[in-house]
């Protein structure tokens, strides 16, 4: 039920999961926007339900030493960020007190975390941005709607990608094709390509579009008209470094788009994981073999599971320009997979909803001797490891920032069979 505008004084106490925080107003709990736990505020009442209200910050009566300047100015209203007006070093402290009560609360587990991964500067880190459009802006939603907050830069972004932003700005513009665009997905790593959706509308023919981007310095401009041809124009990859490797990815595929963390983060895994040689490993959720590939240079044989056909060609290339020999790519859903082997490690990295009871029941039948577990949201992550404490044990949680300014929590686990 809407509140009719009511505004409350009330103290945020605890840091929750979406950028919020946790507040009591006679007897409930309010949700908080724009505040840190800790501070005393006035917020408007914006939801009133029987046991629990939700409610913006509109004054700060007793602000947090941690409280800083935005560093964007269309931050509040561009729904990107939540977290550029905490200090870095409390956004980290924050989200592994939200990871630590997930645990706690949905997992029964009173865990101390271990050391978390993170980057020292948390701006200009992403690879790729996924730029919406419509009425003739360019830029992301507004928070829970689908009006476009129209910019010109984000701060997060790598600055080649704002630099292609102005490019693609500049093409869309007073084009007969800006209202067919619904999207341009920018990606950079050797080079830049563009991902163009258009929402399922085919008005116009888009010989035109293409070679535009193209001239603008675009190596490549994948269409997607939401049918089954894909439209392919120039170079269909990037290429990055990992781990000495030449990692490519097409704009159809995911990876870690804070890619200078992906990089250590992989260090650090592989590392932990050792002594790998002559060891069977088995990547779930492989994508185009963040994991696999560099692992592949000291195991034995690893096996790489994507649903993603696109991924699955993505890392065919990379096998093949790498030379690695002792990897191989299964496209199938975890669900649906067959395999019969024996596997010393298991390496986990599924979506956000975690893993489905098919997916448990076929990495415990496995019985792999240890298990090291990448998760995007805390929630799916401590339902997901209470069943598996019935055969594992944990040997360590950290959270990872891949998403610094934002709520997203990812973390690390490694489990070993009991």
């Amino acid at each position: 039920m809407k509140a009719e505008n009511k505004v409350i004084t009330l103290k945020a106490e605890l840091p929750a999961y979406g950028g919020l925080s946790i507040g009591k107003w006679k007897g409930k709990i309010v949700f908080i926007k724009n505040t840190i736990s800790g501070e005393t505020i006035e917020a408007k009442l914006e939801e009133e339900r029987k046991d629990y209200c939700t409610a913006s910050t509109t004054k700060i009566l007793e602000p947090s030493s941690d409280r800083i300047e935005p560093n964007c100015k269309f931050f509040g209203p561009c729904g990107g960020c939540q977290s550029q007006h905490i200090s870095y070093q409390r956004q980290i402290k924050l989200k592994e007190e939200i990871l630590k009560d997930s645990l706690k609360r949905i997992g029964k587990m009173d865990i101390e975390l271990s050391k978390p991964l993170t980057y020292d500067n948390p701006w200009n880190y992403r690879y790729r941005g996924q730029f919406k459009v419509s009425q003739g802006k360019i830029g992301f939603y507004r928070e829970k709607t689908r009006e476009v907050i129209d910019i010109d830069n984000c701060p997060v972004m790598i600055e080649e990608i704002n630099e292609y932003l102005v490019k693609v700005r500049g093409i869309l513009k007073n084009s007969e094709y800006l209202n067919a665009v619904s999207e341009v997905h920018i990606s950079h790593g050797d080079k830049a390509v563009a991902l163009i959706k258009t929402g399922g509308k085919q008005p116009l023919k888009f010989d035109g579009l293409a070679p535009a981007f193209l001239h603008s310095g675009f190596s490549g401009v994948f269409i997607d008209s939401g049918g089954k041809r894909l439209l392919k124009y120039g170079n269909h990859c990037i290429t990055l470094d990992l781990d000495g490797l030449k990692y490519t990815i097409s704009p159809m595929s995911f990876f870690q788009s804070h890619w200078r963390l992906n990089r250590a983060v992989v260090g650090f895994i592989k590392g932990s994981l050792q002594p790998l040689k002559g060891k069977r490993v088995l990547d779930l959720y492989s994508g185009a073999g963040n994991f696999s590939l560099p692992i592949a240079l000291d195991a034995g044989v690893v096996i790489a599971v994507e649903e993603n056909h696109f991924a699955i060609e993505d890392g065919k290339r990379n096998l093949q320009i790498n030379g690695i020999k002792n990897c191989r790519f299964i496209r199938s859903s975890i669900e649906g997979l067959n395999i019969k082997d024996y596997f010393d490690i298991l390496i986990l990295d599924p979506p956000r909803p975690g893993l489905t009871n098919a997916a448990m029941d076929t990495i415990l039948a496995m019985k792999p001797e240890r298990i090291a577990y990448i998760a995007c949201n805390p929630t799916t992550l401590a339902r997901d490891l209470r069943k598996m404490l019935v055969k594992y044990e944990i040997e360590s949680v950290r959270m990872i920032d891949f998403f610094p300014q934002t709520y997203h929590i990812e973390s690390l686990v490694f489990l070993r069979l009991k």
